[in-house]
């Protein structure tokens, strides 16, 4: 009876339920000290990860920690498992911190980009997209064999010119139109999908709302009066200049909390270490940073030069100009003058990207593309016979770019070759047309268009995003294939699935390497622990008994 009673007892304090999600998985990368599959053969080599314990209750027993600067871990696609056209999941632990001066950057990956063949997990931190940072924190997971964008005309948001930002907050895809007549003014519109924009209210009487940023739970909007001639369009009539800066309260609500007299039109917007950082579109050169509530500091600008697109890489907060054709770097407390892009004739530089675990640039009058490698700007080829860069966006894999004049969207396919994919914008008779600026959503690339005002979505493969910030510290995340759908869970709740109903048919069988802490994105700043990989997809019970761990 003593024999059956301790049996019962510990059948009561053991849960009987379904097996442990983590049986079956068919590779198993604990991250406990080395790189080596703990189930399978699927073992890793590793450059520059540390290895380190686990210092809080909440924090795995040995995790790793992964640079962002050139940290991964890489296992040959001999030995990697072979995902074809099968369900399977993904799961592993993340922890990110809550200020950043780097992208987040690639999780898991295997992708071919010449075929443009495999799949991604990723965190982005999107900067310096022309005026805005139009993503932070989103968890992405795509997957490719191949196939060829499909682009889906979204509409123009009220009367716009153009979008001339575009940021993701809360979920929801939100754009600032510049709107040119006398008693027009910028509008902020939500997108409510299928082409369909919610006006969401005129923070100021400019004609612009030049620039977005997303991050630090907030919605922050710059206000101009964009000059239309630099266009080649007639200027608007409406005489208020910007230079204010506004916070999303909800429900069309906007609380300003800066107004800069010296700037006619608000340039570039991003958060560095956890502030905002504002620049000046037009002369006099200005940057200001947000300390919080209304309060502001005036900072210098690198040899009296105007900072426009402000990106964040690589622990530095990095600034376009247009003013000579430079890039300059700030540290938080000086500026490096990285010299003029590329050939002398190039004299403004519109956004920023990373591809690859490299810093891009884009160019005018050349057209081109230049990523920052061994100290100096390398040329990464002209985009057609275009003569100016804007938007540019890794999604899903590859690498896009928009143009002047002729409004179109190119992929870069490797060495110094850019495919053009479509023109977005055929107004006829102007001069000019562009593809201003770009934002990841709904697993979707959207890019805004000038003169036609429109915002167009380009989809390929296929790809799911959870458009809210990923939480700073440890949390867990898992991402599958099921079926014809892709799905995402966070902490063991399903958060995001794929709107398009084609990922089964998608043949993700490769001759690349896995990598962990690395992908077509950027290098991985955080720490993983116990990465796995099943050959099915789990139920939901599964996935929250691994959230749980």
């Amino acid at each position: 009876m003593k024999h059956t009673l301790t049996l019962l007892a510990a059948l009561l304090v053991v849960p009987q339920a379904a097996p442990h999600a983590a049986e079956g998985s068919v590779s198993r990368w604990k991250l406990d000290g080395n790189s080596r599959d703990a189930v399978g053969g699927a073992h890793g080599t590793a450059a520059e990860v540390e290895y380190l314990p686990g210092k809080t209750a909440t924090s795995p027993a040995m995790f790793a920690r992964f640079n962002g600067r050139g940290s991964r871990i890489t296992i040959p696609a001999a030995s990697a498992p072979s995902l074809g056209k099968e369900d399977f999941t993904l799961s592993l632990w993340i922890d990110t911190a809550a200020e950043l001066d780097d992208d987040i950057g690639d999780l898991v990956s295997q992708f071919d980009s010449r075929s443009r063949t495999g799949f991604h997990l990723s965190l982005r931190q999107h900067t310096g997209v022309t005026h805005s940072q139009p993503n932070s924190r989103q968890l992405q997971f795509g997957l490719d064999a191949g196939t060829e964008p499909q682009f889906t005309d979204e509409g123009r948001p009220g009367a716009a010119v153009f979008a001339q930002s575009m940021a993701v907050y809360r979920g929801k895809l939100y754009a600032g139109t510049c709107e040119a007549g006398k008693d027009q003014a910028g509008h902020v519109y939500r997108y409510d999908g299928a082409g369909k924009w919610t006006d969401c209210g005129s923070p100021d009487r400019a004609n612009s709302i030049t620039a977005m940023c997303a991050g630090k739970g907030e919605l922050f909007v710059g206000s101009g009066k964009y000059r239309l001639g630099g266009s080649s369009l007639a200027e608007s009539e409406n005489p208020h200049l910007g230079g204010r800066i506004f916070r999303c309260l909800g429900e069309g609500k906007w609380e300003q909390i800066a107004h800069f007299p010296e700037m006619e039109a608000v340039g570039g917007m991003v958060i560095y270490r956890g502030r905002l950082f504002v620049g000046s579109l037009y002369k006099p050169a200005a940057l200001h940073r947000h300390d919080g509530g209304k309060s502001w500091t005036a900072l210098p600008v690198p040899n009296g030069k105007r900072v426009e697109a402000l990106g964040v890489f690589d622990g530095n907060l990095w600034a376009t100009s247009y003013d000579h054709g430079n890039v300059y770097r700030f540290d938080g407390e000086q500026w490096t003058d990285l010299g003029r892009v590329g050939e002398p004739e190039n004299t403004q530089m519109y956004s920023f990207a990373t591809y690859r675990g490299q810093w891009q640039v884009a160019a005018w009058p050349t057209g081109k593309v230049f990523a920052w490698e061994s100290q100096a700007w390398q040329d990464r080829g002209r985009l057609g016979t275009e003569l100016e860069v804007m938007g540019m966006m890794v999604h899903n894999g590859s690498f896009y770019a928009g143009t002047l004049p002729l409004g179109q969207i190119y992929r870069y396919d490797g060495g110094g070759t850019w495919t053009m994919l479509k023109q977005l914008d055929t107004t006829p008779d102007v001069k000019y047309r562009r593809v201003w600026t770009m934002a990841a959503h709904v697993g979707r690339l959207f890019a805004s268009t000038l003169p036609s005002g429109k915002v167009w979505s380009m989809q390929t493969g296929a790809c799911v995003t959870w458009d809210e910030e990923f939480p700073a510290g440890w949390h867990h995340i898992a991402a599958q294939r099921v079926g014809e759908k892709l799905r995402l869970f966070v902490d063991g709740k399903l958060v995001a699935v794929s709107l398009t109903a084609d990922a089964g048919r998608l043949n993700l069988n490769s001759d690349q390497p896995w990598q962990i802490g690395a992908g077509a994105g950027d290098f991985l700043n955080g720490s993983l622990a116990d990465v796995q990989v099943f050959r099915r997809a789990l139920t939901d019970e599964q996935i929250r008994s691994l959230a749980k761990r």
